[in-house]
Order: C-alpha cells, then structure tokens, then sequence
C-alpha cells in the first residue's frame, strides 16, 4: 500500500469527517479509497459506454396500474440474457419495490434500465453500475468428465 501526503482547506476537511463520521467509517483512508475508486468508476463508465459491467436496477412502482406488473415482466424476459436475479418486494398493498441484477454490456443493461424506468407507474428508479472486464479462462469446476475444461468467460471487477 503506498502512503500519500494531500493538503486539504480547513473548511473541506472539517466537511469531509463530518461525511465519514456520519456514514461511520472509522478512518479517512478508507473513506479516501471509496471517493477514489467512485471517480475512477464514473469515469471508466464515461469513457467505455460499450464496454461491460455489473449493475442493480432499483426502483418502485404501482402494481395496481393496468398491465404494469405484466409490462414489467415482459421487458425482463425480452433481456434475459441481461438478467441475473430479481428481487421483489412489497412495501404496501398498491406499491412494490424490484431489485434487478444485471451483467452484460452496458449500452445494453441502459436502455433496459431506460425502458424499464420510463412505464407510466415506475417511480424512484435508479441504476447503478459497475465497470468490468470478460475474460475468457478454462478451469475446472469439477463437473466435466471427460478431464478438458471448457472456456467460459468470467467478468473481472476492476477498480
């Protein structure tokens, strides 16, 4: 681990600890790393729109609006091959909240995201992803019989 020294403004870092105090981490390191690999994050995600990720999809929505649940339903069986997982919960007798796990490229996990977050009824949506890279590796996982191990890809978080 490499030791850095950074000047800072009184103001700024009497504002900093107050954020890290209130989000309970216990050192300023570690709050540095988290804003670090969230730029850098951001940052990979500008400049590699086609490349490939992890994402959660969040939000809420009226399941007693006509047809919602079915539309909704529909749009993630039309990227299955986006989807991971979903989570459904709900919150009252009319609102539910989904959690939609996804992996692919991102161009394709945003316009989901964008058709998703645009029915009449969804609402508090939010996307959140997470850059990676595919490899392509051959290992066993102890199902192959015949002793070769198949390539599969993996996705590689990176920052």
């Amino acid at each position: 681990m490499t030791r850095v020294t950074v000047s800072i403004e009184d103001d700024l870092m009497e504002a900093f600890d107050a954020f890290l105090d209130h989000r309970g981490y216990t050192n300023r390191s570690e709050g540095f790393r988290d804003l670090i690999r969230e730029k850098l994050q951001n940052t990979k995600l500008e400049d590699n729109a086609d490349g490939v990720g992890i994402a959660v999809l969040n939000y809420v929505y009226d399941h007693e609006e006509r047809m919602l649940a079915s539309r909704l339903m529909s749009t993630q069986h039309e990227h299955h091959n986006l989807t991971v997982s979903t989570v459904h919960f709900h919150i009252d007798h009319d609102t539910c909240l989904e959690s939609v796990t996804l992996r692919g490229r991102l161009s394709e996990i945003r316009a989901f995201a964008d058709k998703v977050l645009a029915q009449p009824g969804v609402r508090h949506g939010q996307l959140y992803t997470v850059p990676g890279e595919l490899h392509v590796e051959s290992h066993h996982h102890g199902d192959d019989h015949d002793g070769h191990a198949p390539k599969h890809e993996h996705l590689k978080i990176t920052t």
